[in-house]
C-alpha cells in the first residue's frame, strides 16, 4: 500500500473497505458486509469477458486512479471540535474531468465512494458527455447539523481538498444530504482559493449563482424517459400501467409525478419512515405537498401503510428502486413480479439478483442508464457556465430527452445484438468507449 500523508489528508492507492451497515449479508452465522465496489466490479468483470480488449487496458481503467481521505476538525456551535471524516475518490479522468457528488450520510465509507466513483465514469461514457468519474462524501447526518454547522463541515472539506478540484480536474454535485445550498457554500470557498469566480468547479448551484434550470429535476426525468422508451420497445402502453417506488426523495418522487402524468398508477411508495398503498393509485402531486410539510409520507390521506417490503415485490407493471444500495437482492429477488425495474438508485441491485430478474424476463434498466439525467444536466450546466449563456427549462428538458433517448436507443441496440440484458449492454458500451479514449491517449508510465 502506498500512502502519502499531509497534514491530516491521506491518501490511498489501495484501502480495505469499512463494514456498511446498510447492506449485509450471513455467510455462516457471520455478518459480512457485502462490497459496493465488489458487486460493480462483478458487473464490470462479466461485460468485459463480452468484449476482445487487451486485458492490460482493462486492468488500468477499472480500478479507481486515486482515493483520498481527510480527517476535519470542525468548530460546533457550542464551542467544541469534532472530528468528521471525508472521501474523495477519482475513478477515471480519461474521457475529462472527473465527475461526481459529495454525500453526506452517517454510513459513507471508502467502499461505497469508490464504488459510486466507478459508476460515474459509465455512466457518463453511457450518456457520451465528455466526463470521467468522481464521487465524495462526508460521514455525518446532516439532519443533526446545525446550518452554521454544515456550512463550517463543508468549507473545510473543500479547502482540505482544493488541489483535486477544478473545472477541468474533478467537478462535485450535490448527492445524498447535499443540496444546492452546499454547492454554494462549495463554489465560494474553491472561488476564495482561486482569487476569482470559478462557478463552473461545480453543479448543482442555486439558479442565482450559475445553476441550471430543470437540473433538479433531471436524474427522476431521464428515470421517466428510460422508463418510457423501455414501455415502447416491449409493446407496453403507460395508461394502463402500474408502478412501485421505494425512495420518496428527489429521485424517486419527480419519476413518480412525471410517469403519473403520462397515466401511470402509482400504487406503492416508500421512504425512510415507512411505505404506503392504494389500489386505486396515489396523486403524487399532493402527496409531494405533504411530504414538504410533513417531512413523511406516512400519516398521507385515503392510503393504508404496509411493510416496506412489499414495495420491491408488489404486483405491478414498473419497479423504480430509488433509495439505496443493495435493495435487491438473491433473497427478494425471486419475489418480484413486475415487468420493469428502472434504478433510479446506483447499485440498488446485487449481481445475484441480476440473474434472478434476467431468468424471470424481468427488463432492468441499469443505473449507468437511467439515472444518468443528472450527469447530463451537470454537464449542461458546465457548458452554460463556461460560455456564460443560459438556457430556458423547456430548451434543458429537450436537450436532455435528445440524450437519454439517444442512449437509451445505443444501449438497446447493443444488447439485441449481442444478447445480453441491458445492464451488460450498457457497460459493454461504456467500456469499449473509455478504452478507445485510453488507447488514443496511450498510458503514461
Amino acid at each position: 500500500m502506498v500512502r502519502k500523508t499531509t497534514g491530516t489528508r491521506k491518501t490511498f492507492k489501495k484501502a480495505k473497505a469499512k463494514r456498511h451497515p446498510r447492506s449485509v449479508v450471513q455467510r455462516k452465522n457471520t455478518t459480512l458486509p457485502i462490497s459496493v465496489f465488489g458487486n460493480m466490479m462483478k458487473q464490470f468483470n462479466l461485460a468485459a469477458s463480452k468484449l476482445n480488449l487487451d486485458s492490460k487496458i482493462l486492468d488500468f481503467i477499472k480500478v479507481p486512479r486515486r482515493s483520498t481521505i481527510v480527517n476535519l476538525p470542525v468548530m460546533m456551535d457550542d464551542g467544541s471540535f469534532k472530528m468528521f471524516t471525508g472521501f474523495r475518490v477519482q475513478h477515471s479522468i480519461a474521457r475529462g474531468p472527473a465527475k461526481g457528488g459529495i454525500r453526506y450520510h452517517p454510513d459513507v465509507n471508502l467502499d461505497e465512494v469508490q464504488a459510486l466513483a466507478s459508476w460515474m465514469t459509465w455512466k457518463s461514457a453511457v450518456v457520451n458527455i465528455p466526463f470521467g468519474g468522481g464521487k465524495g462524501g462526508i460521514i455525518c447526518d446532516p439532519n443533526k447539523l446545525t446550518k452554521g454547522e454544515l456550512e463550517r463541515l463543508t468549507r473545510r472539506y473543500v479547502s482540505d481538498m482544493s488541489d483535486l478540484f477544478g473545472s477541468e480536474k474533478d467537478i462535485p454535485a450535490p448527492d445524498v444530504g447535499s443540496g444546492p445550498n452546499v454547492m454554494a457554500w462549495f463554489m465560494d470557498t474553491y472561488s476564495m482559493k482561486m482569487n476569482q469566480s470559478v462557478p463552473h468547479s461545480v453543479t448543482g448551484k442555486p439558479l442565482v449563482l450559475g445553476g441550471s434550470q430543470g437540473r433538479v429535476e433531471a436524474t427522476g426525468r431521464g428515470v421517466m424517459f428510460c422508463v418510457r422508451e423501455a414501455a415502447k420497445h416491449m409493446g407496453m402502453h403507460l395508461d394502463r400501467c402500474t408502478a412501485s417506488v421505494q425512495g420518496f426523495g428527489n429521485v424517486g418522487s419527480i419519476a413518480a409525478k412525471l410517469l403519473h402524468d403520462l397515466g401511470v398508477k402509482i400504487t406503492h411508495i416508500s421512504d425512510v419512515n415507512g411505505a404506503i398503498h392504494n389500489p386505486k393509485g396515489i396523486d403524487i402531486q399532493k402527496l409531494i405537498d405533504f411530504v414538504i410539510k410533513n417531512k413523511t409520507i406516512l400519516g398521507f390521506s385515503g392510503i393504508e401503510e404496509i411493510n416496506p417490503s412489499k414495495v420491491l415485490t408488489a404486483k405491478v407493471d414498473i419497479l423504480i428502486p430509488a433509495a439505496l444500495e443493495n435493495q435487491i437482492t438473491a433473497k427478494n429477488a425471486k419475489s418480484i413480479k413486475c415487468k420493469i425495474i428502472a434504478e433510479g438508485a446506483n447499485g440498488p441491485t446485487t449481481p445475484e439478483a441480476d440473474e434472478i430478474l434476467d431468468k424471470k424476463g424481468i427488463v432492468v434498466i441499469p443505473d449507468i442508464l437511467a439515472n444518468a439525467g443528472g450527469v447530463t444536466v451537470s454537464y449542461f450546466e458546465w457548458v452554460q457556465n463556461r460560455i456564460g449563456y443560459f438556457w430556458t427549462e423547456e430548451e434543458v428538458n429537450r436537450r436532455l430527452e435528445e440524450k437519454m433517448v439517444a442512449s437509451y436507443k445505443d444501449v438497446q441496440t447493443v444488447a439485441d445484438e449481442n444478447k445480453v440484458s441491458l445492464r451488460i449492454a450498457a457497460y459493454m458500451l461504456a467500456i469499449s468507449r473509455v478504452v478507445e479514449v485510453v488507447q488514443l491517449r496511450g498510458i503514461y508510465a
